[in-house]
């Protein structure tokens, strides 16, 4: 079968490899849909500890159950399915406890295990008994199932913020997760909502999800300084930064609420430690913390959220691209023409079915 292997940094392959006999307690899944993230990038360019080349990344999949050992009870032949990420390892002390994000070994789809750029993948034990494999209603496509995976996270990075009905936000970085967030705030039910991003093409592209947002652009107007004056001074009660920069983690410290919460949901990459004055944080008595990953449950809601409307995934895949041109899909998210792009193994059709 065909994989579009990561060989060293910057350096992806498609070629013909070796299938995998599904084993008494696996599953083999047909790969229809698998997105591109931002993690993929990373992986690609600058590597991770938990990725050992020659490997197969992506994690945002969709697919068909073509085969499960005599053992497998969760899924069978002819099941749609869409996968997340973070596979809690089930016996560890975070897992056991609920926290699988916070698992001490951090196994993840497309990291430890192999991920979604080929034709088909295996869902071993661990995956089965413990990950986030959730079944797609045949209303869904399989390329708007995939966006689940993402949407997750956002979800939980609003749950762990306290987020609820009648609170002000501000979104600082209008990519993909950013354009979640818009439509999560509607369903938590937002007061007032901030988005803000420097790039003009992505903040016009943002406005669809949610139009009566106060859109700012930063190269234009002091974001800090608009949300502050805007707010009569209070700030705003959650500040979350989906931009991956220094500059939004000290924005927003300095603009959220007395007894707010800042999420630094956007991971940082060669850029400079973070500087804040403390004095912010103690007088504010406001609550600064982070969030990545997702649990299964949060991927059983944002696959619901998809199914019905509440998310408009269709509306954030830019392109579709096949597996033998996976580096091109990669160079089209790295452009930002768009938002979110799919790789399907086996054609595009099967991709929107």
């Amino acid at each position: 079968m065909k994989a579009a292997v990561l060989e060293a940094l910057n350096r992806i392959v498609v070629k013909d490899v070796a299938e995998r006999e599904c084993a008494e307690d696996e599953a083999i899944l047909e790969v229809n849909a698998c997105a591109v993230c931002g993690s993929d990038i990373r992986i690609f360019h600058y590597g991770n500890d938990r990725v050992k080349t020659p490997a197969v990344i992506g994690h945002e999949i969709a697919g068909t159950v073509v085969a499960a050992g005599r053992k497998v009870t969760r899924v069978k032949a002819g099941d749609r399915v869409a996968l997340g990420a973070d596979v809690p390892c089930g016996t560890c002390h975070w897992c056991t406890n609920g926290m699988g994000t916070n698992c001490s070994i951090n196994y993840a789809i497309g990291y430890q295990f192999p991920g979604g750029f080929q034709e088909r993948m295996v869902l071993n034990d661990t995956t089965l008994r413990y990950g986030p494999v959730t079944p797609i209603p045949a209303s869904l496509t399989f390329a708007e199932a995939a966006i689940a995976e993402p949407l997750a996270c956002a979800i939980n990075g609003l749950e762990l913020a306290q987020f609820a009905l009648g609170k002000s936000l501000c979104i600082i970085g209008l990519g993909p997760i950013g354009c979640m967030m818009l439509e999560l705030s509607r369903v938590f039910g937002a007061s007032r909502v901030f988005a803000a991003q420097r790039s003009r093409q992505r903040l016009d592209m943002a406005r669809q999800f949610l139009p009566e947002a106060r859109y700012i652009a930063t190269e234009d107007e002091n974001l800090v300084d608009t949300v502050m004056r805007e707010t009569d001074g209070r700030g705003v009660d959650l500040a979350i930064t989906t931009a991956g920069t220094v500059q939004a983690h000290e924005d927003a410290i300095r603009m959220v609420a007395h007894r707010g919460y800042v999420n630094l949901f956007g991971g940082l990459k060669n850029q400079p430690k973070l500087s804040i004055d403390s004095n912010l944080i103690h007088y504010k008595e406001c609550f600064v913390m982070g969030s990545h990953g997702s649990l299964p449950r949060h991927h059983q809601a944002a696959v619901q959220l998809i199914a019905r409307g509440a998310v408009q995934a269709k509306k954030y895949i830019s392109a579709v691209y096949p597996l033998e041109k996976t580096a091109e899909a990669f160079d089209f998210h790295e452009s930002r023409r768009g938002l979110k792009v799919i790789v399907a193994p086996h054609g595009e059709k099967t991709a929107w079915t």
